[in-house]
């Protein structure tokens, strides 16, 4: 087994996404509630199952057969959580990727059910696997759960992430000495990767912008290759310090409800992502900031996306020029 489903044999992760009211509660179990209709007397794929609580809350709400996949060893603790509740007939364990599992070995599956979002919504790969597990497994008008994700974007200031990163850089000195530098390039060196910090509302300069949008019926792997890399400008709502850009995402299901990890919303394990400018910027309310973001899958790790962004800032400056002869 590869290092990556050993991790999820971890207890304390499993024990993390258990507690996460937003997550497990509010979002997957509503929703599948909601929804108990559909579920009576179907045929129902948890891919990933982890603990295996989305596959009991199928059970719960009625289906016929639940096929849990697991590829870590938690599969084995699954059955023992199986026993305990007396649902070891309805919910079959399959201990393998969903990969490696034949079309022809099951029978058809009505619903997807899968908790597959990573950081910045595909870190991880795990939506290859419920988009195989659709192509499939999945009947032609069957349903997923999540059907729709969305993936946003908000330029962001990160002042008091700032402060205490000079601040850790810097030594008690005669005044007349300064090693603010240290700190400056400190802040270089972590805008070469994408911080996963939890923000606020009051953090963001401006409204998020779409940078994709997945239908999880229709959308390809291929599709899920390249997301975002258009050009995109952002007008500031407020006065403060451009200093960041701010990705979060948010699932759609089936009954129409919603789990969102923007900033305005509950906070979540997955918090957001944040691109660290190497130098902040001064924004005030009304300055279009544009900006390109492209999250572009690894050649060498099919798990791992790379995350690209530019700022013209010439573009932004003429922009701004040219509203405000509009304006006058």
């Amino acid at each position: 087994m590869d290092q990556y489903f050993k991790n999820y044999e971890k207890l304390d992760i499993n024990h993390l996404m258990l507690s996460e009211k937003t997550r497990v509660l509010m979002a997957y179990k509503n929703a599948i509630f909601n929804m108990k209709e559909e579920f009576q007397g179907k045929v129902v794929m948890d891919v990933g199952a982890g603990s295996g609580i989305l596959s009991i809350f199928c059970a719960h709400v009625g289906a016929k057969k639940v096929y849990a996949v697991e590829a870590s060893m938690l599969a084995k603790t699954i059955e023992q959580v199986l026993i305990k509740n007396n649902l070891q007939d309805t919910i079959e364990v399959i201990h393998s990727k969903v990969e490696d599992i034949h079309p022809d070995s099951l029978e058809k599956i009505d619903i997807i059910v899968s908790e597959w979002m990573g950081f910045y919504l595909v870190h991880e790969g795990i939506l290859d696997s419920v988009l195989f597990a659709r192509d499939n497994f999945l009947r032609e008008d069957g349903l997923l759960f999540p059907s729709e994700a969305k993936l946003y974007a908000s330029p962001c200031e990160l002042s008091s992430m700032y402060k205490f990163r000079i601040n850790a850089c810097e030594v008690p000195l005669p005044m007349y000495l300064s090693m603010r530098c240290i700190g400056k390039e400190y802040k270089k060196i972590q805008s070469m990767e994408p911080e996963v910090l939890l923000l606020n509302q009051d953090h963001l300069l401006a409204s998020g912008i779409l940078l994709a949008w997945l239908d999880l019926n229709y959308i390809s792997v291929e599709e899920v290759n390249l997301l975002g890399g258009e050009k995109y400008v952002s007008i500031c709502e407020k006065d403060g310090n451009y200093q960041g850009i701010c990705i979060w995402f948010a699932v759609k299901f089936p009954d129409g409800s919603e789990l969102s990890t923007a900033p305005r919303d509950e906070a979540t394990h997955w918090k957001q992502t944040v691109i660290v400018l190497p130098e902040d910027k001064e924004a005030t309310k009304y300055l279009p900031i544009a900006f390109n973001v492209e999250l572009k899958r690894d050649a060498s790790n099919s798990k791992r996306y790379n995350i690209e962004l530019n700022c013209n800032h010439d573009f932004l400056s003429s922009t701004f020029n040219e509203l405000m002869r509009m304006f006058w």
